[in-house]
């Protein structure tokens, strides 16, 4: 079977990853967890998994009604390095909802004529009208991070960009809109391995793209774009949500809890909505590069 991109992949792993990654990969099961500052060593029990994501799906469904009915508008910004597991995540929110009042944004790179727009503009077409949820996959954050780890703007174009942010924030949520920010933060040994594993199944190599490639030896350039991000675009007005997703288990089930629990709704189930693990999710602090 020939690998994307020549195997590139394979081929930083095998002599180019930090020699920890490797022996971390190495010397591990399927569902071992690689990060030693983890707090759990194995995945959540895939019954135990199963059965509370089966009813957090039924609160999903009870919120997707509520939201109809009323015309409340949602908007879940999903951010995080490449394979943290944001589509995984997002599947597991809308797999039972109405696609008609769900949507997923996950847009691509920007035309000649959005390069020409204010940088927000093409963001805006997709917030929610009345009874809507919609779940950005990657957002206006990449250049805040993506674009700014490869050049594909200029500092003074991600100067701007992070002086308006907070108004722009600060006007989705004053327009009523229900805001959520999640950060899904994964591992270098976790992330390294999800590529693997991807560049070896055939189903899941349309994932891939050169960006990822490219991005496997930028980890500490991410990582300082991240910190400053955060720094800035953290505020009470308009909060990331850490989650640790190196269990991905574990990760969707604290996101979906992240979102519905700050939601009031008609029928809303407060015994399943529980509260996110606290040991895997929380508030930047929890950020663990």
């Amino acid at each position: 079977m020939s690998l994307p991109f020549d195997g590139a992949i394979t081929a930083y792993y095998e002599n180019e990853a930090p020699e920890e990654v490797r022996t971390a990969i190495k010397t591990s099961g399927k569902k071992d967890i690689l990060d030693p500052d983890y707090p759990y060593r194995e995945w959540l029990d895939r019954k135990i998994y199963e059965e509370e994501l089966e009813a957090l799906q039924l609160e999903l469904a009870k919120l997707q009604a509520d939201v109809t009915a009323t015309g409340k508008r949602i908007v879940v910004v999903l951010e995080g390095r490449d394979a943290a597991g944001k589509g995984g995540t997002i599947k597991r929110f809308t797999e039972n909802m109405n696609p008609r009042h769900a949507k997923n944004v996950a847009l691509t790179k920007p035309s000649d004529r959005e390069r020409s727009q204010w940088y927000f503009q093409r963001y805006i077409d997709h917030l929610p009208a009345e009874g809507e949820i919609v779940f950005f996959d990657r957002s206006w954050y990449n250049r805040g991070v993506i674009e700014h780890v490869f050049g594909f703007c200029t500092p003074q174009e991600r100067a701007v960009f992070f002086r308006q942010l907070p108004r722009f924030e600060a006007l989705i949520i004053d327009e009523g809109i229900h805001f959520v920010k999640l950060w899904l933060n994964v591992s270098r040994a976790e992330q390294l391995r999800r590529f693997l594993a991807r560049e070896g199944d055939l189903l899941k190599q349309w994932k891939l793209s050169q960006i990822d490639v490219a991005g496997l030896a930028k980890w500490d350039q991410y990582t300082d774009a991240i910190k400053e991000t955060f720094d800035i675009s953290h505020s009470p007005t308009a909060p990331w949500t850490v989650i640790r997703t190196d269990d991905k288990r574990r990760a969707r089930l604290a996101a979906i809890r992240a979102v519905i629990g700050g939601v009031d709704y008609a029928g809303k189930d407060e015994a399943v909505v529980g509260r996110p693990d606290p040991k895997i999710c929380g508030d930047p602090s929890l950020w663990n590069v």
